[in-house]
């Protein structure tokens, strides 16, 4: 008998606004080349990121409809899992089956709850949020490719919104002044935000409570902006900011209003895991602002790092427009679903073995840090921590058997 191929499903997505697809025809026929597997699609499941049917198909993808996807995949991929997927997402959780293992956007720090659900209903979870900031993991790292898109688009959106141009110009009606952009936080979405402003012609200065953002900064042309503050605990683990006391923060505040007056753009992109987003720009700066100028808030979906953000709206206070978006990769849904896709080709690469089966090997910190649940438990470190589970225990190493060893091992 020849060997069950493992079946990998992608479903539609059906998170409202959201345009992405789990994988683009180009990672499934790579998928298909390395591996003896089997790909199904929904019909139309790229078709909002620019994806027809019609590459799928010649990518060797197989169609069906999304009910079959749900009952004959062993593995679901999904941009939005029902983790992350809060409007509607009960739908696909009721549809998933014990043994499954369901791959993509979970929220898990902020939601450790659906890591419990997935385990008592016998569903593999994978998180695709706790990829470990580790050489070996980057190829997989969603958080960094989708943080590139958001500081990217929050700049066109922060020139689309200005009263005013970003390059400088002379003309013979007089110079135009090149714009003052600001970008708060230097992660992926920051530094990237600063390099698109930068080659728009913008003058761009940037701040990260971090001290090794500085040098960071200075390579994509932005000027760091430095405060008088004890940043020497402000990098928890993975590289990410780590969250900061009210002192600290209160300070921090008093420190940027003057820095922020300067500008004509602010961008935002302050987070912290699973945390409610620092509020970093208060009513008080925003009335110093320039009258016209333009906040785009991309920690709008954890409650903002401005004080006037109204997630998913544009609005108008003091004179200074604030842009609140959400779900901002989706916006540029054919590349982010190329790197989305790109991120699940290299982790399916990873799990699967030679024999085409799905191997999750736990002595492998990619599949420690991201499995949220299996085999009808948690064995996420974090997440037991989280949901005030105990801590697995370790299994003790087996003893070497001496009994009938040779007389001089015995010694």
């Amino acid at each position: 008998m020849g060997v069950t191929q493992v079946i990998i499903g992608v479903p539609r997505e059906i998170c409202p606004g959201e345009k992405r697809v789990a994988l683009a025809p180009a990672n499934i026929a790579s998928l298909l080349k390395k591996h003896s597997i089997e790909v199904l699609i929904e019909p139309e499941a790229g078709l909002a990121a620019g994806f027809t049917d019609a590459e799928y198909e010649a990518a060797g993808a197989s169609f069906a409809d999304r009910a079959s996807i749900f009952s004959k995949a062993q593995v679901i991929l999904q941009v939005q899992t029902p983790g992350s997927n809060q409007s509607n997402g009960d739908e696909d959780l009721a549809a998933l089956k014990a043994g499954q293992i369901v791959i993509g956007m979970m929220d898990p720090l902020a939601n450790p709850a659906f890591a419990r659900t997935l385990a008592d209903n016998k569903v593999t979870g994978i998180a695709l949020e706790l990829v470990p900031r580790i050489t070996r993991a980057q190829a997989m790292d969603v958080l960094s490719s989708m943080g590139m898109l958001a500081g990217y688009k929050a700049v066109l959106l922060a020139a689309t919104e200005a009263n005013r141009m970003f390059p400088m110009n002379m003309t013979a009606a007089g110079t135009l002044n090149a714009s003052r952009v600001f970008v708060m936080g230097a992660g992926v979405a920051g530094l990237q935000a600063c390099a698109t402003a930068k080659r728009l012609g913008a003058v761009v200065e940037a701040y990260d409570v971090r001290p090794a953002a500085r040098e960071q900064i200075l390579s994509v042309g932005a000027k760091p902006v430095e405060l008088d503050l004890d940043t020497g605990a402000a990098e928890g683990s993975g590289g990410y900011a780590k969250a900061q006391g009210e002192d600290f923060l209160k300070r921090q505040r008093e420190l940027m209003t003057d820095v922020i007056a300067q500008m004509d753009v602010v961008i935002t992109t302050a987070a912290v895991p699973g945390a409610k987003s620092p509020i970093l720009v208060t009513e008080d700066m925003v009335k110093a602002m320039k009258q016209g100028s333009v906040i785009v808030d991309l920690a709008a979906e954890r409650g903002g790092n401005c004080d006037l953000t109204e997630m998913g709206k544009t609005v108008e206070k003091h004179g200074v427009t604030i842009i609140g978006p959400v779900n901002v990769p989706s916006t540029v849904a054919h590349h982010a679903s190329q790197m989305f896709g790109k991120n699940i080709e290299n982790l399916l690469n990873l799990l699967i073995g030679k024999d085409g089966e799905i191997t999750l090997d736990f002595e492998d910190q990619i599949v420690q840090d991201t499995v949220i649940a299996h085999d009808g438990d948690v064995p996420q470190t974090r997440m037991r921590e989280l949901l005030e589970l105990p801590a697995l225990e370790k299994p003790e190493p087996e003893q070497p058997d001496t009994q009938d060893a040779p007389a001089e091992e015995k010694k």
